[in-house]
């Protein structure tokens, strides 16, 4: 059972509002359906709330009215289906290349009604982006996916031009801006910055770094035949 603990009432009724039956119906199919096919460790099912759910909800203000949101990574759902549930102005489209996963979050999105505002995409974020039918957002989410400078290479090429990222981090995203700052302006995007969401709601605060997808960056230009031809003799 996932029940809401007492002391995090006030927290998941400001994030949630009147949506938070639906919030406390995901959280019970987490706890429940997500550990027997392994999506959430048995471990995590009394954390849900505090750990994953409000954690993941703090986030939403970051995130402006209306916005499209691609979920990288998406795995049960998470930041995802907690953004689309709080946020009921947005569409959500959770990327996940897993079958197992797949099937659990279109199972949970039928389950919560929510399929007129989310939609299961199976494949990787290199296929969403450069596919026949590519897929592209206002923002792009992840959380504990990779490290910032594969993150960059897989997520900005999926937000629009001024789109952003918004990756979930732990207490290494600082650590991560300095490493990978030069690795993700030569994929297009801006400074990163660090955020802390959910100040004085949620305890600790969630960790976020957010990068601006300010260029588009193709793939390099191959060489010309001639020149190919020259460096053969």
């Amino acid at each position: 059972m996932a029940v809401l603990p007492p002391e995090l009432a006030e927290a998941a009724q400001r994030l949630f509002g009147d949506r938070l039956d639906l919030a406390a119906g995901y959280a019970e199919l987490l706890a429940t359906d997500g550990v027997v096919r392994g999506l959430i460790g048995p471990r995590e099912a009394p954390r849900i709330w505090d750990r994953h759910l409000l954690n993941c909800a703090a986030v939403a203000e970051l995130i402006p009215p209306g916005a499209t949101v691609l979920d990288v990574g998406s795995g049960a759902g998470l930041p995802g289906l907690v953004l689309a549930i709080a946020r009921p102005d947005l569409t959500v489209t959770l990327i996940e290349p897993l079958a197992r996963r797949t099937a659990f979050l279109q199972e949970t999105v039928d389950a919560l009604a929510l399929d007129g505002a989310v939609q299961v995409l199976r494949g990787r974020a290199e296929e969403a982006a450069a596919g026949p039918d590519p897929v592209h957002g206002d923002v792009v989410t992840a959380r504990a996916v990779a490290p910032l400078d594969r993150l960059a290479a897989w997520c900005l090429p999926l937000a629009v031009p001024g789109g952003r990222l918004v990756a979930l981090k732990g207490a290494s995203a600082a650590e991560e801006i300095t490493e990978h700052a030069a690795a993700v302006h030569r994929l297009g995007g801006g400074d990163p910055v660090l955020r802390r969401c959910g100040e004085g709601i949620v305890d600790p605060p969630t960790t976020v770094v957010e990068i601006v997808r300010e260029r588009v960056v193709g793939p390099k230009p191959r060489a010309s035949s001639k020149k190919s031809r020259a460096r053969r003799r």
